[in-house]
């Protein structure tokens, strides 16, 4: 094999695919990246067996085809550190691989191809179709509300649930549920579905997501997802477990006092009130009075807090009690100036808070002193 490619077209490449690169693993092939080049293009390849990524690498001239597998920590040192515009000849013997600028030359141990494990490329016929801004949208505000320690496994992960109607991604620890939908478009004829997927795959596809305008293709089958996005694809393994019934969190509640609230000044009040909280004493009431919502924190060690936010509220007067770690977590992935719907009955049952742009997001309450 014997490719040139310019500097900055590779390290681009090189850097999506390791993120997938494990730090640690009891197979040493993976440590590496494998580099494929052919009549039909480049693509640059790495794995960890649960999620795989393939980056085409575009700009390549392929001297002779073939296949190689390329440290992926010291190949990236060689590119950071080589000046910008260096045109790199890579050149493959099967005894050693040979990365080499017009000033500088490096050697280094050849892998047998053969030995790293296959990365799933997209030729599904059948997929679901979703813009790159709902995508982004759709992992920013699920991801943080999974739960990676939880031994019930499966809320390690994003449910999606997909069928020609819609796209709806839901994320929760049990103690918290966010949800996004979105609309999709059908090509083919997909079968609907509903995916747990990992939520580090959900990160590394909001990370390789293309330009605004490329669409953002999804397909899988039981075990695995495929989605691709401009140049990228990301296959993950999915989450085997049972999902909670999220449909259960969003009762209908016609009794419920709904107030509307701007998202940056909200967030600042709960900030505010959240400053003098401790692990011990974590809660902050929210107060929905005639007028205004008084947010109130206090602990034995720090004192006490009061911040008070006007709002759109003549009804009787409600409190619950919240962590404002969650009410914060929501409220910061979205833009300032939206607006937020909250819906609340009682002190001990659910908080629902919703936007306009089909946005849930559900918070259990905390005991009130």
């Amino acid at each position: 094999m014997k490719i040139r490619c310019p500097k900055e077209t590779l390290l681009a490449a090189l850097q999506a695919a390791s993120a997938v690169v494990p730090a640690r693993s009891p197979k040493p092939v993976l440590a590496n990246v494998k580099f494929e080049a052919g009549p039909e293009g480049a693509v640059l390849s790495a794995t960890d067996l649960e999620v795989g990524i393939r980056v085409e690498v575009v700009g390549v001239d392929v001297v002779a085809p073939g296949a190689v597998l390329l440290p992926s920590g010291r190949l990236m040192a060689i590119l950071r550190e080589s000046p910008a515009g260096t045109v790199f000849d890579i050149i493959a013997d099967g005894m050693a691989t040979v990365v080499k600028a017009p000033r500088s030359e490096f050697r280094l141990p050849a892998e047998d191809p053969l030995e790293f494990p296959a990365v799933a490329a997209f030729g599904a016929t059948d997929y679901f179709e979703l813009s790159t801004a709902l995508v982004r949208e759709l992992v920013r505000r699920t991801v943080f509300a999974t739960d990676n320690e939880s031994s019930r496994y499966a809320l390690g992960g994003v449910l999606l649930e997909l069928s020609p109607e819609g796209i709806i991604a839901v994320g929760t620890d049990g103690r918290r549920l966010a949800k996004m939908q979105g609309p999709v478009t059908v090509h083919g004829a997909p079968q609907p579905a509903q995916p747990i997927v990992p939520a580090r795959a959900m990160q590394l596809i909001e990370r390789c997501l293309g330009a605004a305008d490329a669409p953002v293709q999804v397909a899988g089958d039981t075990n695995e997802i495929l989605v691709r996005s401009g140049s990228t694809t990301i296959s993950a393994r999915l989450v085997v477990g049972r999902f909670p019934r999220w449909r259960d969190v969003f009762p209908e509640r016609p009794d419920a006092i709904r107030v509307s609230l701007p998202a940056a000044p909200f967030l600042a009040a709960v900030r505010q009130a959240a400053i003098v909280t401790s692990e011990q004493s974590k809660g902050v009431d929210f107060s929905f009075e005639p007028g205004q919502l008084v947010l109130s924190g206090r602990s034995a060690e720090t004192g006490e807090s009061r911040v008070e936010l006007p709002l759109d509220h003549a009804g009787a007067a409600v409190r619950i009690k919240l962590d404002p770690r969650f009410v914060g977590d929501f409220l910061r992935v979205l833009d300032g100036g939206s607006t937020v719907v909250v819906e609340i009955t009682d002190p001990q049952s659910a908080c629902v808070c919703r936007t306009d742009d089909g946005y849930g997001y559900v918070i259990m309450p905390l005991a009130v002193d």
